[in-house]
């Protein structure tokens, strides 16, 4: 087998875990972790509770924003989509302190960051996992996910509705969709859950959870319990708790209401997700809401129950229609706060701390860190107040609705709170604020900027100016960095030509200052692909190019490429896939190819929430020895058999039968995008885990001259290997050398060691990247090898044109960031770039 042949040749002249190569380690996880339950010592009904909007998506909108419902030692999430634990991170949320999590729905949309977030639960190591909450389909989620999740990760799922529909036919029951669900009933909450699901064979089931603390009872009179008989001991706990007591003095019964003064009804919220025209119409129709109209009060046993506030997850296609005002004017007096993500598009960044980094970038660099691409989104226009004419003509009553904004808070306890408190809500700094802040901090960086764009414009810097920039010590291989080395593939070449787009540079989790993996490659009027996806990735690439550029780089893909099946490399898969479908629905499209390893094809064929409009091929289908025998396949004169597969390369049974009709795409795919091949190659890292190289094809000069194309080499995770030499560069770093050991245990690569790869195998430019996130903006390196190597920040763009510059802007990044070499967080690995 490659990947123990790779093994045996590698370990004779490097150090790396076996163990984790062979899919053995279980080191990643306490031994001690146990699948238990969260449970915790509940909290008095008067504690501290709130509502909180965790904004992820407000800026960005692909992705539904979560509520927390906050008590003192517990929190519930609703909704987990791509962002939220990097969002938590981001303003101090304490992700152990997580109980349950409840799906409104369950599709990317609402749960694409719920994979991630359970490794990171975990990892925390508290030996208790969360509970999981949510409508049928949750089965299929967790089942897919069992793919690269690990048991001792997988929390413990609670699907409740009917059974889902197998194999498309749905499984008789006698379930009805109007019965309340409660989910959960103690001294603290009682949440029920009501479901959503319209008679059309797509639509899927929604949630509206209904949320009820419990009254708070009256104060208690000692007077009145002596006059009726009662000596002061147990029995004046009993009648607080609600039960009734025999009197000491008297033959007769006491009552809580005999001596405790009147109840103050406990807060209700409501969260609703109607997604729909159709969901909307059997939310018009839910029985189990009358009790919560105020407009029902008459018909209610003991009137209705009042609805303090109620939280919209719906589009604004469907809340500023007339039958959703008016449905919504039924909760009288309640709080309406319009959470869809589609509702309003926040200026304010949701990630603060990659925000300002950007902005410092920018201002330093703006070639290779361009302003972030967001476009200005019209919000709807929304009633100003009083009355309100529907669609029908019809008057409705005003309703109290505000926006959503970024941790805006509902207080539902102490009583004296409730309400809306904005306290939380970020203010924004902007860009030239940041700016003027980064002069006043580092007033050398003006000079350093202006340097830098005659860098960018053709200039040249003397010895003298270049040594006075603090400390650079990189710049003693001049020859590297003249103009006249450049390699021959990138002569004459133009800005329209390659571009590549760090979209995550950092490695396990996401954190303030680097999302996880994510390379995109634009091939500007040829297309686009990317080596990677972590979860985000969607969300960076609208950070990046805007709304509408990245809903035109994603219908532009040409295929996705994936290194292995770790979650921080492929979790944002599904989204993007699912975000491409929306966007070329109803136009004539070719299924995306998605290059991977095997193990992420069995988490794809799991994965029947949504179609994904795909198809698969194996990484081990793209070495250059398959390649080899398909190309020979491909040659014979004599037709092959009727089957579309053939087993090649020595390998047998299903998993490695290869595709032949979807390589026979892939190199059209190729052809179409300028590319002459792609050569996956194994590395030695864990099972299945793998390295990339891109060959553009030859070009023709506008004199006739043949220019031979670029090559582009992208390791994946991995321990120095003969197979990264043999592809010509590549490798991987996360760690200084003092945390060599640490490397080796987790089978990545330190930097000088990525540096010293690059260097052996002749790379004209190295980039670093998938940085631990131990280095929160810029890590710790050994400048003396560095004459050709740089850094990747998120979002920083590298044209082809441009890279014969790249390396002498190290020593300006280092001046911006020269009071932040400290390390701060988690840790794990990295990946080099290069080109030939």
């Amino acid at each position: 087998m490659e990947e123990k042949r790779l093994i045996r040749e590698s370990s004779s002249f490097v150090g790396f875990n076996r163990k984790r190569a062979e899919g053995r380690d279980r080191s990643a996880f306490p031994k001690e972790l146990l699948l238990n339950s969260k449970s915790r010592k509940l909290n008095p009904i008067n504690t501290s509770s709130y509502l909180q909007i965790l904004g992820i998506g407000m800026d960005t909108q692909d992705t539904s924003p979560s509520i927390l419902l906050f008590f003192d030692k517990q929190r519930f999430i609703f909704n987990a989509g791509e962002g939220l634990q990097r969002f938590c991170i981001e303003h101090k949320i304490k992700l152990s302190k997580i109980d349950h999590i409840f799906l409104s729905r369950v599709c990317s949309e609402t749960a694409g960051g719920l994979p991630g977030l359970l490794l990171t639960l975990a990892g925390i190591g508290e030996g208790m996992s969360a509970n999981i909450w949510g409508p049928p389909d949750l089965k299929y989620l967790v089942d897919a996910m069992k793919s690269f999740v690990p048991n001792a990760a997988m929390g413990h799922a609670h699907c409740f509705g009917p059974p889902p529909v197998s194999d498309g036919v749905a499984v008789h029951n006698t379930w009805k969709y109007d019965d309340p669900l409660v989910l959960i009933d103690d001294e603290v909450i009682k949440m029920s859950a009501i479901l959503l699901r319209p008679n059309c064979s797509e639509s899927y089931i929604s949630v509206i959870y209904v949320l009820e603390l419990p009254e708070i009872k009256g104060k208690f009179d000692p007077k009145k319990a002596d006059d009726l008989g009662l000596i002061p001991g147990p029995k004046y706990g009993e009648l607080q708790l609600g039960n009734s007591v025999m009197s000491d003095r008297h033959n007769i019964m006491v009552h809580p209401s005999d001596v405790l003064g009147p109840s103050t009804p406990g807060p209700i919220a409501i969260l609703i997700d109607c997604p729909t025209s159709s969901h909307l119409q059997e939310l018009l129709l839910v029985k189990s809401l009358l009790s919560y109209y105020e407009d029902m009060s008459d018909n209610q046993e003991g009137g209705s129950k009042t609805v303090n506030c109620v939280i919209h997850l719906s589009p604004a296609s469907l809340v500023n229609t007339g039958d959703y005002r008016k449905w919504m004017s039924r909760f009288g007096g309640a709080q309406h706060i319009m959470a869809g993500h589609e509702t309003k598009k926040t200026e304010v960044p949701i990630l603060e701390s990659s925000a300002r980094i950007a902005a410092r970038l920018n201002y330093l660099c703006p070639q290779f860190f361009p302003a972030p691409g967001f476009g200005s989104i019209q919000s709807p226009k929304r009633p100003a107040s009083g009355l309100t004419v529907s669609s029908e003509g019809t008057v409705e009553k005003h309703c109290e609705r505000v926006s959503a904004e970024n941790l805006l808070k509902f207080y539902l306890r102490p009583i004296a709170q409730l309400g809306l408190d904005r306290s939380s809500i970020p203010t924004v700094s902007a860009p030239s604020e940041i700016v003027d802040e980064l002069l006043s901090e580092i007033p050398e960086i003006e000079e350093a900027a202006q340097r830098v764009a005659l860098l960018l414009h053709g200039g040249n810097e003397t010895r003298e100016e270049m040594a006075s920039v603090k400390d650079n010590e990189i710049m003693n291989k001049d020859v590297q960095l003249d103009e006249n080395a450049l390699p021959s593939c990138l002569k004459d070449i133009n800005r329209e030509d390659t571009e590549i787009v760090f979209l995550g540079t950092g490695s396990a989790q996401p954190s303030k200052h680097r999302n996880v993996s994510s390379i995109f490659i634009n091939l500007f009027s040829k297309g686009s692909l990317l080596l990677d996806c972590g979860e985000g990735t969607l969300s960076q690439l609208i950070r990046r190019f805007g709304m509408k550029g990245a809903d035109d780089a994603v219908r532009g893909l040409r295929f996705i490429w994936i290194s292995h099946i770790h979650g921080d490399h492929q979790i944002g898969l599904i989204r993007l896939l699912a975000q491409r479908r929306k966007l070329l629905k109803g136009t004539a499209h070719e299924p995306l190819i998605v290059i991977g390893p095997w193990p992420l094809k069995r988490f794809l064929d799991s994965y029947i929430i949504e179609d994904l409009d795909l198809l698969f091929l194996d990484c081990r289908h793209t070495t250059e020895d398959s390649l080899d025998a398909f190309q020979s396949n491909q040659q014979r004169s004599t037709p092959q058999s009727s089957s579309d597969f053939e087993i090649i390369n020595g390998y047998a049974g299903s998993e490695t039968s290869i595709n032949i009709p979807t390589l026979t795409k892939l190199k059209k795919i190729l052809g179409e995008a300028g590319l002459e091949a792609l050569i996956s190659f194994p590395v030695m890292h864990c099972p299945q885990a793998f390295g990339v190289a891109l060959k553009a094809a030859d070009r023709i000069s506008t004199v006739g001259e043949t220019i031979p194309g670029w090559k582009i080499v992208y390791s994946g995770d991995t321990r120095p290997c003969l197979n990264i030499i043999k592809a010509s560069h590549g490798a991987t770093a996360t760690f200084e050398d003092g945390l060599l050991e640490e490397a080796i245990a987790k089978n990545h690569s330190t930097t000088t060691e990525a540096i010293e790869a690059g260097e052996a195998a002749g790379a004209y430019r190295v980039i670093l990247t998938h940085f631990s996130q131990r280095y929160p903006k810029i890590p710790v390196f050994d400048e003396t090898h560095m004459y050709n190597t740089c850094i990747a920040f998120d979002l920083m763009s590298v044209n082809l044109a441009d890279l014969h510059v790249l390396p002498k802007v190290l020593p300006y990044l280092k001046l911006l960031f020269k009071n932040e070499l400290i390390v701060d967080e988690p840790d794990d690995m990295i990946i080099v770039t290069e080109i030939d």
